[in-house]
């Protein structure tokens, strides 16, 4: 498989067929697996055997998923979680100890940073939040403590660009890991284990499923890490279904094609909500105006889907455009087929503080768009109605 293409590892890796030979990789509904013998049963609980065991642990249709994923992002080895949310719960818990430290950067998805900010310190772990990209910064942020760096690129809501191999090195300088979630981009477009990142997370219900049908998460990279957190998944439980790694397994299928459209349509629609006089400000790495634009050019193949924008007049005018939609569907979720649009200070960063939002750059008048595969025209058109 090494000298696939990266469409054709999203289609073949992993499949490994059974004695009735299927096309398409077979789901294995069954929360346990029998054994030949007791002899074989204590190999495979010990570890001694490799084998399916139980399936919050073992089953071979997650064990495809991981394994085309791994593919994906060629990292050694790969863990599936229930979701995204899921996977950074199980790395943090997986890696590090009371008395360790985080430095994350301040712009991240809502959840992760009341993760971060509320629920880890209740187990003696701190996170430093860093204000902004500066490298220079992160460094500053550093203790003897720090385990982890954690980074989204682009982040969430406001598609900041991050230099990946820059804090690798800040992180490896000072003993600690970077980890890389890489939702916005997937492997099809961003490969953070190439740029010196040592594990990258993934919310699959997003860009790696498509269309919005289940949740599950991923954690990607070395074995001697990636092992670490298979064990805390094991004890703890949160566990991907069979089910749900199997829609997601035939999403990657489509996970190539999928992102270069959306990118484009994205792309489209950011140049166009430039020249509206509603609108204060684009993010969208795409565009030369955005503030990490060579950066984003360098790290990535593509700009991505997500396009947010600042529309004059607050959360009244924001509230307008949103209510007056009638094609883009009104949901926080992104990464569907189907065109969201969500405003990120009510919704996927209502419950931080106002004080955290603002530090975020999330204003009352910010609006975010996961642009999917409709005409990028009549995307244009229906937004037109909330603004004029």
């Amino acid at each position: 498989m090494s000298g696939w293409s990266f469409e054709t590892l999203a289609v073949r890796a992993g499949q490994e067929r059974s004695q009735f030979n299927e096309h398409s990789e077979a789901l294995y509904l069954t929360s346990s697996f029998v054994f030949e013998n007791a002899a074989q049963a204590a190999a495979r609980f010990s570890g001694e055997e490799e084998g399916n065991v139980y399936a919050r642990f073992t089953n071979p249709t997650v064990t495809a998923l991981q394994d085309r994923l791994a593919a994906l992002e060629d990292a050694e080895c790969c863990v599936a979680t229930a979701s995204g949310m899921a996977a950074i719960l199980s790395t943090v818990m997986a890696l590090m100890k009371s008395g360790e430290h985080i430095v994350a950067s301040r712009s991240l998805f809502g959840a992760t940073q009341q993760m971060f900010g509320n629920v880890l310190p209740r187990f003696g772990i701190e996170t430093s939040f860093v204000d902004e990209g500066s490298v220079d910064r992160f460094r500053a942020a550093m203790r003897p403590s720090t385990r982890l760096v954690f980074i989204e690129t682009p982040s969430n809501p406001l598609t900041e660009v991050f230099d990946i191999a820059a804090l690798a090195e800040v992180a490896h300088d000072a003993g600690a890991l970077l980890v890389v979630d890489n939702c916005f981009c997937t492997p099809a477009l961003q490969r953070p284990l190439a740029l010196g990142a040592d594990l990258v997370i993934h919310s699959a219900t997003k860009f790696l499923d498509g269309q919005g049908r289940v949740l599950g998460g991923a954690v990607c990279g070395a074995k001697v890490l990636t092992e670490e957190v298979f064990k805390f998944l094991r004890t703890a439980g949160p566990c991907l279904s069979p089910f749900n790694a199997w829609v997601i397994l035939k999403g990657l299928e489509t996970l190539s094609v999928r992102m270069k459209a959306q990118s484009a349509n994205a792309l489209e629609l950011a140049q166009w909500l430039e020249t509206r006089p509603e609108v204060a400000r684009v993010h969208y790495p795409g565009l030369v105006s955005h503030s990490q634009y060579e950066l984003a050019q360098r790290q990535q193949s593509s700009a991505g889907a997500i396009v947010s924008f600042e529309v004059k007049g607050g959360r009244e005018a924001a509230w307008r455009v949103v209510d007056n939609c009638r094609l883009l569907s009104i949901t926080a979720n992104l990464g569907d087929t189907k065109s969201t649009i969500t405003h990120p200070a009510s919704t996927t960063h209502g419950r931080i503080s106002p004080e955290a939002r603002l530090a975020s750059g999330i204003g009352e008048g910010l609006l975010r768009i996961a642009v999917g595969l409709e005409s990028p025209a009549d995307l244009q058109a229906d937004l037109l109605r909330g603004m004029a």
